[in-house]
């Protein structure tokens, strides 16, 4: 036996408990990551018994974030994160402005200094990227509109930490740290100089990744793909996830999560990015829990005892005043009560920029030892109870709109979008195809009715989408297509075709419902996911339901027969 079995009795600890209390928790019907966040209390140094490595965990929790974040990237391209630019940027330093403050001026009024007060308040404003996937994917919103603008939210306040994170040693003195600046004799200059080199360095990494990302790391995975070789795929796919994340840190100074983030955004646009988000789909989930497990290893269960107000005070912040915050301004921009629910809810928790931006504030002096501890204690609970909020928050839009007109008129909102404009020919709106969903199906679909010049309609969820299809003077309105206002304004009751693109057979029956009770002559089509779904819909609904499988088998077979040898 080997002397130094840490790493060995680190992961047996941490995957052996994680599965008992996660499975533990999942009969009670807990979220999963409850039981992991438990298995770290469990193994942690505050609590007897055996403690593991806290350090060869913290790691392996870090390499479990940059593997998520890479899977995000996957399926997340530069064009979604552009589409969503309008309300996630602004709205995201908003949120971490209002937080922060209310964060601050709870520090403040226990008797804080300034400095503190700030670093404190900073930790509660952003929330763990991690968790909110972990929720998006369990619910199956990753893909949507609501999904996208959560996930662009959380990436511009992860560019502001790291921002942040640069920056604050520059201030340490200025707030009262004990670590002063590198040019003492003239903080001015050296301020303004740490902020350009700062800037510098997150633009030539944008730059780099956008210039020689783009073209590289796609190439890469297509040369490796001609071998044949599954585990050497797979082996291509964790490395540049792990080596693209850690030569950002190095040379860029920017997080592992953020570098692995846009190696993946950048190897979106290969035709193996799919099977590399398969590839490396178990690393992820194992990985993942090791964060979970890592941070429950840093919670002292006996700080609740301690100090109960303080802690039912940062919940409250991160629970309720950021999801209102969150709420409030997704309002503000126009987008339905849905939306902004949905947002509030990814925003209710804390998590691993919170832990660094934490550390870094310990080691200049800006934040004490029970400034931590709330800070691990509100991460603990928040994170918990993240997932029991998004779950009541379907329910709890249901209840707002069945006693409130106004919940009712926010969630249909007064928008222009949602309506078309006065300049649509009326005589277009006769006999055309309704296209629900302009997602990459949908835009290849329209491309082939404007070549042929017959008149279509779009209906998306999408703003920025319709926004674009309204500036190429193409007839769409914005909203949710199981909505029936929204295929009203589509002119349903005169369409002669409803094209369906949603594959979710739930949605695809109440679309087809709503399109047959305003017109019961339109002809109906859509692509179901499996051939069962296929065949029950035909029982249930006088359609064309296309299988995925068989349409591309088809497609084939009659290019096959028409090629000439």
């Amino acid at each position: 036996m080997p002397h130094d079995i840490s790493l060995i009795s680190t992961l047996a600890a941490g995957f052996a408990l994680a599965m008992v209390f996660g499975f533990i928790a999942a009969k009670l019907r807990l979220p999963p990551l409850v039981g992991y966040l438990l298995a770290g209390v469990a193994i942690g140094p505050s609590t007897p018994g055996f403690v593991a490595n806290m350090s060869l965990a913290s790691q392996l929790a870090e390499i479990g974030v940059m593997l998520l974040m890479f899977g995000v990237g996957l399926h997340f391209s530069v064009a979604d994160l552009l589409s969503v630019k309008r309300i996630a940027i602004p709205g995201a330093i908003v949120q971490i402005v209002v937080a922060m403050t209310m964060g601050g001026l709870t520090a403040h009024y226990w008797g804080w200094p300034l400095g503190e007060a700030l670093v404190f308040g900073l930790c509660l404003s952003v929330a763990s990227t991690v968790v909110l996937l972990k929720a998006l994917e369990a619910r199956g919103l990753l893909e949507t509109v609501n999904g996208r603008i959560a996930i662009g939210w959380l990436v511009v306040e992860d560019l502001v930490m790291v921002l942040v994170l640069v920056l604050l040693p520059a201030f340490a003195s200025l707030l009262g740290g004990s670590v002063a600046p590198p040019a003492a004799s003239a903080p001015d200059a050296a301020l303004w100089q740490t902020i350009g080199l700062t800037l510098a360095k997150v633009a030539a990494f944008i730059a780099t990744m956008m210039i020689v990302g783009k073209r590289v790391l796609p190439e890469l995975l297509w040369w490796v793909a001609r071998t044949g070789s599954r585990e050497l795929f797979t082996l291509c796919v964790i490395a540049c996830a792990v080596g693209v994340a850690f030569a950002a840190a190095k040379l860029f100074d920017v997080s592992f999560a953020l570098g692995a983030f846009f190696a993946g955004m950048m190897m979106q646009g290969s035709e193996y990015s799919h099977r590399a988000a398969d590839e490396s789909l178990p690393l992820r989930d194992a990985f993942a829990v090791l964060f979970f497990v890592s941070v429950g290893m840093l919670f002292d269960p006996a700080f609740v005892l301690q100090e109960p107000g303080k802690l039912a005070a940062v919940v409250g912040i991160i629970l309720i005043g950021k999801t209102l915050a969150a709420v409030a301004l997704v309002l503000l921009f126009k987008y339905p009560l849905s939306t902004a629910l949905t947002v509030g809810a990814s925003l209710a928790q804390i998590g691993e920029f919170s832990f660094i931006l934490a550390g870094v504030g310990m080691s200049l002096g800006l934040l004490t030892q029970e400034g931590q501890n709330l800070i691990l204690a509100g991460a603990l609970v928040s994170i918990a109870l993240n997932s029991a909020l998004f779950s009541a928050m379907q329910p709890l839009l249901n209840w707002l709109k069945s006693r409130s007109q106004w919940a009712m008129q926010l969630d249909h909102r007064d928008d222009p979008l949602a309506q078309l404009p006065d300049s649509v020919d009326a005589s277009s709106l006769t006999h055309q195809i309704v296209l629900a969903g302009y997602d990459a199906v949908g835009q290849r679909i329209a491309q082939a009715l404007s070549a042929q010049q017959r008149r279509f309609v779009v209906a998306d969820a999408d703003r920025e989408r319709v926004e674009s299809l309204r500036a190429q003077h193409i007839p769409a309105v914005c909203g949710d297509v199981t909505d029936p206002a929204v295929l009203i304004q589509a002119h349903i009751a005169r369409a002669s075709i409803l094209i369906i693109t949603d594959s979710d057979s739930m949605r695809i029956r109440q679309m087809a419902d709503i399109a047959r009770t305003l017109n019961p002559t339109v002809r109906l089509l859509a692509c179901s996911a499996n051939a069962e779904e296929a065949q029950r819909l035909a029982q249930d609904i006088d359609g064309e339901w296309l299988v995925a499988e068989q349409a591309m088998a088809e497609a084939l077979l009659t290019r096959a027969l028409n090629t000439h040898p």
